[in-house]
């Protein structure tokens, strides 16, 4: 583990070497190493006066002072422990001048590709429920990049489970076996009360995984005749942009232009027990897959005992129940799983996002060894899937989210934002809903007002939200939030939509 830099010891290395220079940042609390620091340079220069044995420091010496001191450091402890925050490695043939903002956004915009539209901040670091831009304006996170940070940015102990795994092995394939990789199937596995667990890297993998473990249920097990498999989908559903992702999609935004599309994927609408009723009688129907709380699509919440009747219907019919969990999952919704809610157990669990603290993409899909064992090997795979480094920070990730209590406190916190929110004028803030931590509200546009100019000034005052389809903002903090700061970003969110 890296410690904190001692200013005093820095200034005299730099004595070795010159360009290997020290700069205080009074908002960190924490000193980092650059090169070019015009202050670090005077203070440097003082030492250089004050040491006289500096003349017969060897060359070597030099190089042994600039390595040992020109690598990450850890930032100042957040609530809930010391935060880890990197910086970057100095570099001598590089330019370490800090860009401002628009030149940050200049840069993407020349030589990045256009598939996004972020919001305009830049963002330089992360710690617990804040983040910082290049300039060095705080703000609360309240997107926690789609729910992938539950635990927090940089959480010391998901940083240390990576660093330290990281130098001993990072990746074999699977084509041989790793020490880590049964600890953590083993974990996940007790936790969540299944008998298999197979481990790939992003949601959308999840998904794509479930959908061929589903097909393949179905050919080897439920007897559904060769390639005639369906999958049945929830209209609104977002699960990723991949061809079979895009193919379930009712989003022209993402299908439009990419066709043709996967066979085999119909759609009912969502929180439509009737219309699933219907779909589910097609006895070449494998599956049906569902977010338990539909989150792209604006944090829809189902009514209460929608999942219950849907793992009935699937039972009935024998179908298999995927639950996308990738964003609700997590503590997230105030319970371990959304579909905890309902006290309902799907056939299928994909887990993505909070996984890993957001420190590393780790996706899982969860189910029984009736499903699980139709895939053979050379059947399906990812290079990376179930890598050590993978493996050790998912463990470190679900540890915290159990030591923390993040479940009960994402309960807590989202009943209390709700509530604050809910004050808010019904003809601006037409709907507040959501569960836990996971929440959205719906913006009256007007000539004067929208979502994304509300976002824009709650930028300005501290805050960071993203719009979703327009009118549609969702809030959705670390799940590590405290009532005072969730008190004071619902105070933001208020005199900001006030402001109007």
């Amino acid at each position: 583990m890296r410690l904190p830099v001692n200013y005093d010891s820095v200034g005299k290395n730099a004595v070795a070497n010159p360009r290997l220079l020290a700069s205080f940042d009074p908002r960190d609390s924490l000193y980092t190493l650059r090169l070019g620091s015009a202050h670090a340079q005077n203070r440097a220069e003082n030492y250089t006066r004050q040491a006289s044995l500096s003349r017969g420091i060897t060359m070597k010496c030099m190089l042994t002072h600039l390595s040992r001191w020109a690598t990450p450091t850890l930032s100042r402890a957040a609530h809930s422990g010391m935060r880890s925050s990197s910086t970057a490695v100095s570099y001598a043939k590089r330019d370490e001048r800090v860009l401002s903002s628009e030149e940050v956004f200049s840069r993407e915009e020349r030589y990045g590709a256009h598939n996004y539209h972020p919001l305009p901040v830049a963002l330089h670091r992360g710690e617990g429920i804040h983040v910082w831009d290049v300039e060095g304006r705080r703000y609360f996170d309240f997107l926690s990049a789609y729910s992938a940070v539950n635990q927090g940015h940089c959480h010391p102990k998901i940083v240390a489970a990576l660093t330290e795994q990281a130098a001993r092995l990072t990746l074999t394939s699977r084509a041989f076996y790793n020490d880590v990789l049964g600890e953590y199937e083993e974990y996940v596995t007790s936790l969540f009360r299944y008998n298999k667990v197979l481990p790939m890297n992003t949601g959308v993998e999840g998904g794509e995984t479930a959908c061929k473990l589903a097909r393949k249920w179905a050919y080897s097990v439920k007897g559904v005749p060769q390639y005639q498999a369906k999958i049945i989908f929830a209209q609104g559903n977002f699960w990723g942009r991949t061809m079979a992702a895009i193919s379930s999609s009712t989003d022209p935004s993402s299908y439009e232009g990419f066709g043709p599309f996967m066979p085999g994927f119909e759609l009912v609408p969502y929180n439509d027990i009737p219309a699933l009723e219907k779909a589910l009688q097609d006895p070449n129907v494998a599956a049906f897959m569902v977010e338990p709380i539909q989150g792209e699509a604006g944090v829809v919440v189902p009514d209460a005992g929608y999942l219950s009747k849907v793992r009935e219907l699937c039972t009935k019919y024998n179908v298999l129940f995927i639950a996308d969990e990738v964003q609700t999952g997590l503590a997230r919704t105030g319970r371990r799983l959304a579909v905890d809610h309902e006290n309902v157990r799907p056939d299928l669990v994909v887990l993505g996002k909070a996984l890993s603290g957001g420190v590393y993409p780790v996706s899982v899909v969860l189910c029984d060894d009736e499903v699980m064992l139709t895939i053979k090997p050379g059947e399906h795979g990812s290079t990376y899937g179930g890598n050590p480094l993978a493996c050790r920070v998912a463990i470190a990730a679900l540890q915290v989210m159990e030591e923390e209590k993040l479940a009960e406190n994402a309960a807590k916190m989202g009943k209390i934002l709700r509530a604050e929110l809910n004050k808010l004028p019904k003809e601006i803030v037409t709907v507040v809903r959501g569960k836990g931590l996971l929440n959205a509200i719906i913006i009256k546009e007007t000539k004067d007002y929208d979502a994304w100019r509300v976002c824009l000034r709650l930028r300005d005052n501290g805050l960071l939200a993203k719009p979703t389809h327009g009118h549609i903002i969702r809030l959705a903090p670390p799940l590590i939030i405290k009532e005072d700061e969730i008190r004071e970003c619902a105070e933001i969110i208020q005199r900001t939509i006030l402001s109007f």
